[in-house]
């Protein structure tokens, strides 16, 4: 793991690899297969939306494909026609440039460090959107491309998606916007319509479990405890590390039993899960909580488009609730308590509805 002497990083797990970093990409070959051929036709769309679920790989994606693109400029070389995946040696100059994130061509648009309050930013800002245009401005430092990667598309608010959107609709020569999301249809619609969609669906438990076998404290769990990480983790490597690091098999229980017997509560239980969050370190937890509550909308949503179910437009609108107020307590360092009693309280009254 490269360590790196600027602020924190929003997209960065503590003690994990960053994904610029990660060499291998698990799972997702046909993704990966798309956006070769795309490069290789010489008609790269200059935009692409890849969405997913958090923690299966969508930044370790984009990266990959930033490596392979600031490594092989021209689509017609012969690394390219004959590439059979998007790798790169991770000794080539290029690659170890993106790795330090010192590649004169690559921007990364994210949540910034906010020194003063030592925390996030909770939005990624317009001042920030127009560093990335200003970037595009200018010519590509090595003669090639310019990559921007924005990690994620969800955390940038109105004023900042419209700033973006002036670089979609008139992108410059050899430029390429990655943007990345977990919930593509909350961004605005003019924002989805210049890019192209690219879905990457959940990890298998196998493979799932081959990324935690590679990581540096593999040894640290035993090997049941990441099989099990893997099997309950539907397909995220974050939620399986949450799972392995925080007892999560125990708070996914405790949170499934609270939600399975809506619109009915447990108040005793829901009052120990609320104080249970709140401890101090608790936010790794917290966390996995608010995931577990975005997998109970999400599956109620997809059940509810199948038979035109009304709530539909509630469901969406109380998971992006959830999330804004999740990330305001994290950034504001907030009490948690209230949030998951209130979330709970909203839960059951769109389950009696």
């Amino acid at each position: 793991m490269i360590e790196t002497d600027g602020p924190p990083e929003s997209d960065r797990r503590e003690g994990l690899p960053h994904p610029r970093e990660t060499v291998d990409l698990v799972g997702h070959t046909e993704a990966e297969q798309a956006l070769l051929s795309a490069f290789r036709s010489a008609r790269m769309h200059h935009a692409w939306l890849i969405s997913g679920e958090e923690g299966i790989g969508k930044a370790t994606l984009a990266y990959r494909l930033a490596r392979f693109i600031l490594a092989n400029p021209d689509p017609s070389a012969p690394a390219v026609v004959n590439a059979t995946d998007l790798s790169v040696d991770p000794d080539h100059p290029a690659a170890r440039r993106v790795a330090r994130l010192a590649h004169s061509d690559l921007f990364v648009l994210r949540r910034v460090w906010n020194a003063e309050r030592k925390a996030f930013y909770g939005d990624i800002r317009v001042d920030d959107v127009r560093r990335a245009v200003s970037f595009f401005s200018t010519t590509a430092g090595e003669g090639g491309w310019r990559v921007a990667i924005v990690d994620t598309a969800d955390d940038m608010n109105g004023a900042s998606a419209n700033a973006l959107l002036k670089a979609l609709e008139e992108p410059p020569a050899r430029a390429i916007f990655l943007l990345l999301t977990t919930s593509p249809r909350m961004l605005p619609a003019p924002v989805r319509s210049r890019c192209r969609s690219l879905r990457l669906e959940p990890l298998s438990s196998v493979e799932t479990l081959r990324v935690l076998q590679g990581l540096p404290d593999a040894e640290e769990h035993e090997p049941e405890a990441l099989q099990a990480a893997a099997e309950l983790a539907e397909g995220s490597v974050a939620r399986a590390l949450s799972l392995l690091a925080n007892d999560g098999a125990g708070l996914r229980a405790s949170v499934a039993a609270l939600l399975d017997h809506l619109p009915e509560i447990d108040v005793r239980a829901a009052h120990a899960l609320a104080e249970d969050l709140a401890k101090r370190g608790g936010e790794e937890r917290f966390a996995l909580f608010v995931s577990l509550v975005g997998d109970w909308l999400h599956a109620r949503a997809v059940d509810g488009a199948a038979v035109r179910e009304p709530r539909l437009a509630r469901f969406a609108e109380l998971w992006e609730k959830t999330a804004r107020s999740a990330r305001d307590i994290d950034v504001f360092n907030l009490d948690r308590r209230p949030f998951v009693l209130a979330t709970l309280t909203e839960l059951a009254g769109l389950a009696r509805r």
